[in-house]
């Protein structure tokens, strides 16, 4: 009978690594079993709304009679809490982190822990990739129907770690008319395509006579994605108090299109 060569030192290393890596799958699978819909909201550039548009959708969503969370995983960035403008901060139950709700949707991002906002997080990508299981797996999502992720911009380690890890059911690619951020948004667009996910649709942010318009029509057409809406760019978004849907009736129908818009597809 042959005795089991022993393993290297590299090799044991490499094992515990893929026993380590298969238990945080597991541990993030269980984590977000309950939650029906997972949707990345993605750009391929910084400052054209993602956040603003995130938050809004979330809100109009809950708005519609779904359970809502709202997941800030933009780790160098989070400005989810400051959009959405919420004070309460995670609570802890049986070792769980249970995030809290405004407007009907409950919320998470590095922000919470964070002991001044205008610090910069400086992580490379490993402690990116942990922070995010981190939040995925020791916190208490509840029975969800959709969570909003909001990505970080680019096409890089930061957004790529999201991706897969959270196992997204899709992405919305949010665009503003400018010829750079059309670039920039098929990059973001074939980065999702190479990595044979599903893009749910374009929202056009900014729109109006400042900008342009039709920019995010003309990328559905061309790229062959859902066009879901418009979102023009108005004075009514000097007003910080909060989600501005909350705020402005015009701009709570432009995100009630959208929505509808989204919801047919992902129903």
């Amino acid at each position: 009978m042959n005795t089991p060569r022993k393993l290297t030192p590299q090799e044991e290393a490499r094992l515990h690594q893929v026993r380590k890596n298969f238990q945080e799958r597991r541990q993030i699978s269980d984590s977000l079993k309950s939650i029906k819909k997972k949707i990345g909201i993605y750009s391929g550039k910084g400052g054209v709304g993602k956040t603003t548009v995130a938050t809004n959708m979330a809100v109009k969503i809950a708005e519609k009679g779904f359970s809502v969370s709202l997941f800030d995983c933009d780790i160098d960035c989070p400005n989810v809490t400051k959009t959405i403008k919420i004070s309460d901060v995670p609570t802890e139950k049986n070792k769980k982190l249970i995030p809290p709700k405004i407007h009907g949707v409950q919320v998470m991002s590095m922000s919470f822990f964070q002991e001044d906002e205008e610090t910069a997080i400086i992580w490379r990508g490993p402690m990116i990739h942990n922070a995010i299981n981190q939040f995925l797996s020791s916190t208490e999502w509840g029975e969800v129907d959709f969570m909003l992720v909001d990505l970080p911009p680019g096409t890089s380690d930061a957004p790529l770690t999201v991706m897969q890890t959270l196992q997204l059911d899709g992405f919305v690619i949010v665009t503003t008319p400018q010829d750079l951020a059309a670039l920039d948004a098929k990059r973001s667009i074939n980065m999702i395509k190479k990595l044979n996910l599903d893009i749910l649709g374009i929202v056009e942010n900014m729109s109006g006579d400042f900008f342009g318009r039709g920019t995010g029509e003309d990328i559905s057409s061309e790229m062959m994605i859902p066009f879901l809406g418009s979102i023009d760019l108005r004075k009514e978004y000097k007003n910080t108090n909060g989600p501005i849907i909350k705020e402005s009736k015009i701009v709570n129908q432009e995100y009630s299109d959208i929505v509808d818009s989204l919801l047919k597809i992902v129903e």
